[in-house]
């Protein structure tokens, strides 16, 4: 039996560690430990409740955008705010833009690594990858001496002595199954995506002022629309838009998803691997008509337990029965004690950190070992994320879903069940990038028939004045990030905020066991992985990038007094 430490867990945002224990080669517990402290809500108490999209945004430099949705709707929603249909569509570019770049982004530089060998490219043949390149998408840049240049480029990495961004990793290790030619085929396309990615975000750019972190508005979005004024969204930043998304659409299609379809037969065998907890949560998003019409979502709101995909439980974030955060096993107090759950609006966060000091051995898992909470949604632990959010899409009968899944599967000759894996986890993202590349689209027609239709609002200032307010008011912003369910829960007592709690995806996958021992998504889904070289564990790195972690958005660097902590200079 053998301890193995992954810490930090690398290409990932923040900072994650992961203790394994190993029997007979496969893993037999596990344990997932957030390692940096949480405080935003310390930080936003005493807020003017229309500033807080504008500190939790800075949660995380990836997630940037669902943070601010979050929190406006938070906002709106104690506040009984509503926002103009143009708004809601611009939120939705907005959220869409986020997505598909995130998604793409995952999938090359954070994920990729995992399953291509990049050192291998070295000894493939460019004009094997031309071939395979042609034979599976029309995509142009697909020549012999396309992929010799990459290769050069690689060997000059090498020779060099350094291998740059692709100096981290497990090059030649046994579980790494593609041809050098297939390697060497994604290698080309990790670098292409690079170019790309920052192309897209420039819609953030547009609606939102800049990216990361755009700007965003309680009662709207804060840009407004005229064709003819040099200032505004006129019509050449609306042409520019609709051209960066068929350029989306484009790159999905004949790079994104034929390579996702290329790498993944070589790894049907994780389609049995990582399964993990059988209870997925989607909070669901992209209203094709208002946000409070939930059954108009593109993403259905709702719950699935035991794989049951007969059924769809109904989620809301009010009942103060449904989502509860527990700290059995994290370094917090609650003052009703620790074994207590309670509803964000009650949330506390108090530190209590009784672990030992880093650096260290080995967790103290038997008491609390993270810095994330422990969520529950009916007691039950969740997973959140894109497999989710195309589970509880199929099972609730949306037909565009259930085609798209089906016809993969179909290709890949695999059941529905390859799903419930880390390879289904792969997949679940890159199909939902193909559908939300196309919603985005969709958006984008309707907000362009709405200017052409003389309609411009993206704005409402009904209720702006503080003195129209309520005494006191609570409200819930859900959304889904990339990564998953992510809400904001807001306590508005004379026109401050009197308690604000994020629960973030991460927090629902990444948090440690609850009081009852019950692993959440992290740990459960390391049970029963292989892992062939305890020294070099890419197994553990396949099952948990899978899931896409944002530990800076479940845990917050804060300082009580204010006091300088870190700088990290950049040369």
């Amino acid at each position: 039996m053998a301890r193995i430490v992954v810490d930090p867990v690398t290409r990932i945002e923040g900072h994650l560690r992961i203790e394994a224990t190993v029997e007979d080669g496969v893993i037999t517990d596990a344990y997932s430990a957030g390692t940096m402290v949480r405080g935003f809500e310390k930080i936003l108490k005493g807020r003017d409740p229309r500033d807080a999209w504008a500190f939790t945004e800075r949660a995380c430099g990836v997630c940037t955008t669902v943070h601010a949705l979050a929190s406006v709707r938070t906002v709106e929603d104690a506040l009984g705010i509503s926002v103009p249909r143009n708004a809601e569509l611009i939120r939705n570019l907005m959220f869409c833009t986020q997505m598909v770049q995130d998604h793409v982004v995952h999938f090359y530089h954070l994920h990729a690594l995992d399953w291509v060998d990049v050192v291998s490219c070295l000894s493939a043949d460019p004009k094997e990858t031309s071939r395979i390149a042609k034979s599976i998408s029309p995509w142009p840049k697909t020549s012999p001496a396309y992929f010799a240049a990459v290769q050069n480029r690689l060997k000059t990495f090498v020779e060099s002595g350094q291998l740059g961004i692709f100096a981290n990793g497990y090059w030649g290790h046994p579980a790494y199954k593609l041809p050098a030619e297939v390697n060497l085929l994604a290698v080309a396309h990790y670098l292409e995506a690079l170019e790309w990615q920052k192309e897209l975000v420039k819609i953030h750019a547009i609606f939102g002022g800049k990216n990361p972190h755009p700007n965003y508005l309680v009662g709207g979005v804060p840009c407004s629309i005229n064709t003819e004024e040099v200032g505004t969204i006129n019509t050449e930043r609306l042409n520019h838009v609709g051209s960066l998304i068929n350029e989306a659409i484009t790159f999905v299609e004949q790079v994104y998803i034929p390579d996702l379809l290329a790498v993944a037969p070589f790894y049907l065998d994780w389609a049995s691997v990582g399964g993990g907890l059988p209870n997925y949560l989607c909070y669901g998003d992209l209203p094709t008509k208002s946000y409070a019409e939930i059954d108009s979502f593109k993403f259905p709101r709702g719950a699935i337990l035991d794989r049951n995909l007969a059924e769809v439980h109904e989620v809301n974030g009010r009942d103060a029965e449904e989502i509860k955060e527990y700290v059995a096993h994290s370094w917090y107090r609650y003052e009703r004690g620790d074994e207590a759950g309670l509803h964000p609006w009650d949330g506390e966060t108090e530190f209590d950190y009784t672990g030992p000091k880093p650096p260290y051995e080995q967790l103290d898992v038997e008491g609390k070992y993270s810095w994330l909470k422990t969520p529950r949604w009916k007691d039950h632990p969740m997973e959140v994320g894109p497999l989710s959010r195309m589970l509880v899409a199929y099972a609730s009968g949306h037909t565009d879903v259930q085609e798209l899944v089906n016809e993969t599967l179909g290709r890949l000759d695999a059941p529905v069940t390859a799903l419930f894996s880390t390879l289904g986890r792969t997949a679940a993202r890159g199909l939902e990038t193909k559908l939300v590349v196309h919603w985005m689209k969709e958006f984008y027609d309707a907000l362009i028939a709405n200017v052409k239709a003389g309609q411009t609002r993206t704005f409402n200032d009904e209720k702006w004045d503080p003195s129209t307010w309520p005494a006191t008011a609570e409200g819930v912003g859900m959304t889904e990030a990339p990564r998953g369910a992510l809400a904001h829960w807001i306590r508005i007592s004379g026109g401050k905020i009197d308690n604000y709690q994020l629960v973030v995806p991460t927090t629902w996958n990444g948090s440690p066991r609850d009081a009852k021992g019950r692993r959440s998504a992290f740990e459960a889904s390391l049970i029963g992985t292989p892992v062939a070289n305890i020294d070099q564990p890419l197994e553990i790195l396949r099952t948990i990038h899978s899931f896409d972690p944002c530990i800076a958005c479940a845990v917050h660097l804060y300082d009580p007094d204010g006091k300088h902590v870190h700088q990290v200079n950049v040369c």
